[in-house]
């Protein structure tokens, strides 16, 4: 017989250990969160690659309830976001409510009942709301390299670093050149006796401005909070400024382009390294990348930055589209995420039988990124539409973690059971967004992991942080079909 709960979470990351906070102290304590790893933290519980960090200011990529003055950069590593992450939930103490090591295998709507039933590698479960809090950065993307089973090395991707393989003196295949593989490079690099980078597309890269804090601006934190709000408002507001330039007029994005490429000059010399690493698509289209390490890596005699295409892996290596193979000891996937495409998708079913795939067809689309008509109870953080190329997705989710307490409110005061966006309230605010996004500058054709299946870009926000914010501040029930 399965277990009853009134609310069930999926995922304890950063948006799921929220919205336990949220439940608890609105005094709703009939809920469970179901985490398929060892421990809360998310993404930055799985991602432990060497120079995992995160590239959002950490006064800004944090909870704006749990502000932390400790921190020891002003760009945080993993393992300290990990902790963050991890202090929150015991400092807030819905540990009590999170099960760990449960993967959920399926979730069905049941029409008769109301509710939701979920299968779980630790049985049965039932509710009566559903809320994804799983994330865009969940599921490893990777490749298809032909021959790939053939080969006798270790292979493994960045998500899932494989910390049993040393790679001190070893040659190395570096697959991708994205997020992931602009901070792990620059740290293996002078470890490994050979590293091939593969390249299918140069990222730009930025300069970074992070640096470790001094103990008297911990302290000043420490002592005077409203200091840290003040530092915090002032990021936000510097980061919210490039929204110009992504949304509202494109061509702004020429100054930070030509930052960028003096940023490359600075730094490389060698003319057939240049031409390499530099993109040939406007800064923006894909996500920029800060780094100080990533050109300087590039040019030690040990790297090879390889832009032929991959035709197939043997036993020995890797064999490029010129019929030049490099033999190595292990190939690291830097190949980022199935963003467009979450395997959520598959394992949710809601009216009739359907599954999120059979909705989306390629295309995810949902109301304000939370809800998605046919799927009556159930409430996406950071669902389609809602990433960002500039700020903190923390600011994205608890801006819609207040929407679903909204509406939870809204259906407890009104005696609703079940809530359900219209296909109508949904297809307008998708149509707002379509409209909004063909002027930006992530729709001046470049190819990147924002555009999905169908050439949508169904992962980003394209406005204002604070209009989302706004738009989420209060549950606009009109948009939705009730059943007491």
């Amino acid at each position: 017989m399965a277990e009853s709960f009134d609310i069930a979470i999926i995922g304890g990351g950063i948006s799921g250990v929220g919205m336990a906070i949220a439940l608890q102290q609105a005094g709703i304590t009939d809920f469970v969160v179901l985490e398929r790893a060892d421990d809360v933290g998310g993404t930055w519980q799985a991602n432990t690659y060497p120079g995992c960090a995160c590239d959002v200011p950490s006064n800004l990529y944090s909870y704006s309830f749990a502000p932390n003055p400790g921190w020891t950069r002003t760009y945080s590593r993993q393992p300290e976001i990990w902790d963050y992450v991890r202090g929150v939930a015991d400092r807030f103490g819905v540990r009590r409510y999170i099960r760990l090591g449960v993967e959920v295998a399926s979730a069905d709507w049941h029409e008769d009942a109301g509710r939701w039933h979920l299968k779980t590698s630790d049985g049965e479960i039932d509710a009566r709301v559903l809320v994804s809090a799983v994330g865009l950065l969940t599921e490893p993307k990777i490749p298809e390299l032909p021959g790939v089973e053939k080969f006798g090395g270790a292979v493994f991707h960045s998500a899932r670093w494989n910390h049993a393989f040393d790679v001190a003196g070893k040659r190395v295949a570096v697959v991708g050149t994205g997020a992931s593989a602009i901070q792990f490079v620059p740290e293996i690099q002078p470890q490994v006796e050979q590293l091939h980078v593969f390249q299918r597309t140069a990222p730009w890269v930025v300069r970074h401005t992070a640096r470790p804090t001094s103990e008297r601006e911990r302290s000043l934190f420490r002592r005077v909070p409203l200091l840290q709000w003040l530092v915090r408002g002032l990021i936000y507001t510097a980061r919210e400024a490039l929204v110009l330039g992504f949304v509202k007029r494109p061509r702004l994005m020429g100054i930070p382009e030509r930052q960028a490429r003096n940023h490359i000059a600075d730094q490389l010399s060698d003319p057939k390294l240049i031409a390499k690493v530099t993109p040939d698509y406007s800064l923006g289209c894909k996500r920029i990348l800060p780094s100080n390490d990533w050109y300087p890596a590039l040019a030690q005699p040990n790297v090879e930055l390889v832009t032929d295409a991959i035709s197939q892996v043997t036993k020995k290596g890797i064999v490029t589209a010129d019929g030049t193979e490099r033999e190595v000891d292990a190939i690291i996937l830097g190949t980022g995420f199935h963003v467009t495409d979450p395997p959520l998708g598959a394992l949710v079913h809601g009216r009739g039988g359907r599954s999120l795939n059979d909705v989306w067809q390629g295309s995810m689309r949902a109301h304000l990124g939370c809800t998605v008509a046919g799927f009556p109870n159930l409430f996406l953080l950071l669902g389609p539409n809602t990433g960002l190329g500039h700020s903190s997705m923390v600011y994205v989710a608890e801006s819609q973690i207040a929407y679903i307490m909204s509406a939870l409110d809204t259906m407890t005061r009104r005696g609703v059971g079940v809530v359900e966006v219209t296909e109508r309230a949904q297809a307008q605010s998708n149509a707002e967004i379509d409209r909004r996004m063909r002027t930006t500058i992530w729709n001046t054709g470049c190819r990147s992991w924002y555009i999905d299946a169908n050439g949508r870009n169904s992962a980003l926000w394209p406005d204002w942080t604070w209009r989302f914010r706004r738009r989420t501040s209060r549950f606009d029930a009109d948009s939705y079909r009730v059943v007491g």
